[in-house]
């Protein structure tokens, strides 16, 4: 196989999901959520639960570009049926950080307490990765790209596969980097402007 049509598929198919995965995940869009339903926890809590979610959701779309078309098959599921479940359990997220009420210091104190670490590994993956950071359209888009990188040529399918995997690499760590970074990156907008932001 040629080194040239190798070098061109791996690099197209890092272009391609990268282009096709990143602005449906939408970090920075996530990061602001990602904070206010892990409010009460502690920076290194939040380090930690942004480490998780970033290597959940690496894997949870590997998983999707990989065999998620013979999943679905193998159990008579289709895709509008995940994109409906998905969206309503975000709807439901979404209802309960509109009408959160706006933290005292005393209700601080409080979910601090509450919000211990082994809460926090509960949550890593249900509700933090699936849906809020990784929702039922990525798993959707993970599918396709999936399906789309395979090849009859196995060096050159594995080339395309490389590019890919490459890819969801580079945004995990991008979505490490904006949830671990969230409260730094909202600092500026105050305390009434992140409630607004989220709201």
């Amino acid at each position: 196989m040629d080194p040239t049509a190798l070098a061109l598929g791996f690099g197209k198919s890092f272009l391609f999901v990268l282009a096709t995965i990143l602005p449906i995940l939408n970090p920075a869009a996530t990061a602001p959520i990602f904070l206010g339903l892990t409010e009460g926890a502690s920076a290194g809590t939040r380090a930690s639960l942004a480490r998780r979610i970033a290597r959940n959701m690496f894997f949870l779309v590997l998983g999707a570009m990989l065999i998620g078309s013979f999943v679905l098959d193998l159990f008579g599921i289709s895709l509008p049926i995940v994109r409906v479940g998905g969206g309503m359990i975000v709807a439901s997220t979404a209802w309960r950080l509109l009408n959160a009420d706006q933290s005292t210091s005393d209700r601080r104190a409080a979910l601090a307490e509450a919000f211990t670490p082994e809460q926090a590994r509960r949550q890593a993956f249900y509700p933090l990765t699936f849906p809020i950071s990784c929702g039922p359209g990525s798993i959707a888009a993970a599918i396709t790209v999936g399906a789309s990188l395979h090849e009859e040529r196995l060096a050159l399918s594995l080339a395309r596969f490389g590019g890919g995997v490459l890819a969801l690499a580079l945004i995990a760590t991008l979505l490490f980097l904006a949830f671990r970074y969230a409260q730094r990156l909202l600092q500026p907008l105050g305390e009434t402007g992140t409630i607004v932001f989220l709201r």
